[in-house]
């Protein structure tokens, strides 16, 4: 186990370099983003390139930071009802949701992404679009993207059995994810804070 442990580690060092990295491509679409709005609406011309190459840096933005959020644990959920239950059941919830939703789906989009992404290599796949981009960078994207993934999801699966295992601490998987119950506690205590300020300024 402590060497599926380190592999574990290993994977998730390996996602957070990447999904840090690969942010600063949203960055990147949006300064060419409002570029391109500049130029199209000042001297009325534009590139069918600069439009695809945002889109390029968007899908590369998405398919590469997904395990980077998987392993932050910051992906979208509903912990309304699983927030209630204890931390023991929430992980087993977890570790089935990982093996039979999260791993199928992934590796079913890996399998069936490789040869699309491969086929539009071989071909060296350009845009139908004047002006367009090379095709098979983006495309290649998918089967890299859901790879990351899926290695996320091994690792993850890892550390929800070591947890069950009590070779895990909780922190390792869930110090970045904020419950349900973490959310409504601030917004009353904001509320609070504000109804504290409001007496306050009615009494001054």
């Amino acid at each position: 186990m402590q060497v599926l442990i380190a592999l574990s580690k290993k994977i998730d060092g390996l996602n957070e370099k990447i999904g840090s990295a690969i942010s600063w491509a949203l960055l990147l679409a949006v300064l060419i983003c409002t570029g391109n709005a500049l130029i199209r609406y000042s001297f009325n011309n534009s590139s069918n390139g600069w439009l695809e190459i945002q889109w390029y840096l968007f899908g590369a933005v998405f398919l590469l930071a997904a395990p980077y959020t998987l392993r932050r644990n910051e992906h979208v959920r509903i912990d309304v009802i699983a927030g209630r239950f204890s931390k023991r059941t929430q992980v087993w919830i977890d570790l089935l949701g990982y093996v039979f939703f999260l791993m199928p789906m992934a590796m079913l989009i890996l399998y069936l992404g490789t040869p699309y992404a491969i086929h539009s290599f071989t071909r060296q796949e350009m845009s139908s679009n004047a002006g367009g981009l090379i095709e098979w960078p983006a495309k290649l994207l998918i089967p890299l993207g859901f790879a990351l993934l899926v290695l996320q999801g091994i690792s993850e699966i890892i550390k929800r059995i070591g947890y069950l295992r009590g070779l895990v601490d909780a922190s390792e998987f869930d110090k970045q994810a904020k419950t349900a119950q973490d959310e409504i506690d601030a917004i009353k205590l904001a509320n609070q804070d504000k109804l504290a300020g409001r007496e306050f300024e009615e009494q001054k």
